[in-house]
């Protein structure tokens, strides 16, 4: 199974492939994708089209994307929001699943610790995939989502399966809340 990540961000958008095997990752790449400094539509169109590009070049089976968080500044959510859109439309333009993490999800998941630094993310990306060296911000966290998503997938498939009517597997009955198995 081939996942992509995508970190979206408005100036920079990282993205991170890898392939899952059984539990073991291996990575495929990463890089960002960067919109520059021109008017709102133009830089969106820049995501679109990035994003877009980076699904026909690797063919993923699925993808993943970080949530957006509140920040300080309202201003800079909405704009976040609306790269974060565009990110969103060319996955799904691509026909792949689109599995949506929080910060602190992707956070616990690669680090194991919902209050990791951008250096730790770094550091735990580039030991669980084998790099030879730190991946750049946006890419790290990128693949932290592909990660995140490669840990994550089976249980939420156990889950779905668990809702189904005759389903009584080690997980029937349980569901997803606040990012934590519940009864």
């Amino acid at each position: 199974m081939i996942i992509l990540g995508i970190d979206p961000g408005l100036r920079t958008t990282g993205f991170g492939v890898i392939q899952q095997q059984g539990s073991k990752l291996r990575y495929i790449a990463s890089g960002t994708i960067k919109s520059g400094e021109g008017d709102l539509p133009t830089r969106l169109k820049v995501i679109l089209n990035g994003v877009g590009e980076v699904a026909r070049t690797y063919g993923p089976d699925c993808a993943a994307i970080e949530q957006v968080f509140v920040n300080v500044n309202p201003q800079s959510t909405l704009l976040l929001g609306q790269a974060r859109g565009a990110a969103i439309c060319a996955l799904v333009t691509a026909e792949l699943t689109v599995a949506e993490y929080s910060p602190t999800q992707i956070k616990q998941a690669v680090v194991g610790t919902g209050r990791a630094v951008k250096a730790q993310m770094q550091d735990m990306v580039a030991r669980l995939l084998q790099l030879p060296g730190l991946p750049g911000t946006d890419a790290a966290d990128a693949l932290g989502i592909a990660i995140c998503h490669a840990h994550s997938r089976e249980t939420l498939t156990l889950i779905a399966g668990g809702t189904n009517a005759n389903a009584n597997g080690p997980l029937a009955g349980l569901r997803m809340r606040r990012g934590r198995l519940v009864g």
